[in-house]
C-alpha cells in the first residue's frame, strides 16, 4: 500500500530521529531537531557518529526529497513526530494547538488584517506549529517573529521553519522579560495557561496580581499589547473561563482601556477532553486614531470542525459579518 506523503515524512522524520536518539543517547525530541537540521542542511552535522549509523542515516536521507513536498504535509509529519516524542516526555503546558484551530486563526488573520504586507508575533511560539500553520494559509507578505522560552521547543521551531522555507526570526528567552523588536501588526498566541513564578517581574505589569503570584495568561495579554502597533489585531486562544477567575476584573479594565473586542469564537467542547479544558478564539484590536469598534462584537459558538456542511454555514455567517461590520 502506498503511503501518503504526511506517512512518507513521519516514517523519514521517525526513523532517522530514532537512529540518532539509539546513537548519541539524549531524547528522541533532541534527535528530531537534529535529524530536520540535517535534512535543511543537506548535510549529517552530528562529527561523534560511527561509520555504520553515517551510511544508515545517508540511505534513509536519500530515499526522500523534500522539494517534492508541500509546506503543509512536511509541517503535519513534523506535527505528528513531535507528539510522539511530547507523549515519551509527558510536560502539560507542551499542548499543541490543533490544526483545525491554527487554519481558523489563519482564516481570521487573512481577513483582519488587511494590509499586504505586516509583521507578525507568537509570544509563545512552542514547537511552531501554530505560526507556520498561519504562514501557510495567510497568502500576504509576513515577516514574523517567535520567542519561546524552552530551548528544545525553540529548536524544534527552528527546524520546524527551516524545513518549510519560512524565514520566521526565533528569541531563546521569557516571553515576559523585555522583548528587544519593532512593534508588530499583529500577534497570535495559543496562551501559555497557569501562574507566572517570577513575582519581581510580574511587578511591571499592570495585570500582576494584587497578592500571590500573576496569571501568566493575563500577563501574555498585556506584553502582546505593549508590542502591538496602535490598530494591530490579536489572536488569542483563551481558556473559556478567561473572564470568571478572581483576577478577571482587572482584565476586563486593562481591555476596556486598551482594546477593543472584535470577535469571540467559541471552539466544539468536543475537540476537549473536558467542559473545564474548553477554549475559545479572542479577536481584540488595539485602539488608536480612526480605529471604530464594530457595529457589534463578531459570536459565533462554532460546530464540530469536521462537519463540512455546519463548518460552510457558520463561515458564511463570519463573512456576512465582515460584510456588514466592517464594509
Amino acid at each position: 500500500m502506498k503511503l501518503s506523503p504526511v506517512e512518507q515524512l513521519f516514517t523519514l522524520f521517525n526513523e532517522t530521529a530514532l537512529i540518532l536518539q539509539e546513537e548519541l543517547s539524549y531524547s528522541y525530541l533532541e534527535a528530531l531537531a537534529d535529524t530536520g537540521e540535517n535534512l535543511f542542511q543537506g548535510a549529517i552535522l552530528q562529527d561523534e557518529l560511527s561509520e555504520l549509523t553515517l551510511k544508515r542515516l545517508k540511505k534513509v536521507y536519500e530515499e526522500i526529497h523534500l522539494v517534492k513536498y508541500s509546506n503543509e504535509d512536511i509541517r503535519k509529519a513534523y506535527q505528528l513526530v513531535i507528539l510522539k516524542g511530547m507523549k515519551e516526555n509527558v510536560q502539560p503546558n507542551h499542548q499543541m494547538t490543533p490544526d483545525s484551530v491554527g487554519m481558523l486563526i489563519g482564516y481570521l488573520v487573512e481577513r483582519f488584517v488587511k494590509q499586504p504586507s505586516f509583521r507578525l508575533l507568537d509570544p509563545a511560539v512552542g514547537t511552531g506549529n501554530l505560526v507556520t500553520t498561519v504562514l501557510n494559509h495567510v497568502h500576504k507578505n509576513i515577516t514574523a517573529i517567535g520567542t519561546e522560552i524552552d530551548d528544545i521547543l525553540i529548536k524544534l521551531a527552528y527546524v520546524n521553519a527551516n524545513l518549510q522555507q519560512h524565514p520566521v526570526e526565533f528569541f531563546n528567552q521569557d516571553s515576559l522579560e523585555p522583548l528587544f523588536i519593532d512593534p508588530v501588526d499583529a500577534v497570535i498566541a495559543d496562551l501559555p495557561i497557569g501562574f507566572y513564578p517570577n513575582d519581581i517581574r510580574a511587578e511591571d505589569y499592570q495585570l500582576k496580581a494584587s497578592k500571590g503570584h500573576s496569571y501568566a495568561h493575563h500577563l501574555f495579554i498585556e506584553q502582546s499589547v505593549k508590542h502591538t502597533k496602535p490598530g494591530g489585531y490579536l489572536f488569542f486562544l483563551i481558556p473559556n473561563g478567561l473572564f470568571e477567575s478572581e483576577q478577571a476584573p482587572q482584565l476586563h479594565e486593562f481591555i476596556k482601556e486598551n482594546l477593543i473586542i472584535q470577535g469571540l469564537l467559541q471552539l466544539p467542547t468536543t475537540m476537549f477532553k473536558n467542559k473545564q479544558s474548553a477554549k475559545s478564539i479572542l479577536v481584540l484590536q488595539k485602539k488608536g486614531e480612526n480605529v471604530k469598534p464594530p457595529k457589534e462584537a463578531l459570536l459565533v459558538h462554532l460546530p464540530s470542525l469536521s462537519s463540512a456542511v455546519a463548518m460552510d454555514k457558520i463561515l458564511a455567517k463570519i463573512e456576512k459579518w465582515f460584510q456588514d461590520s466592517k464594509g
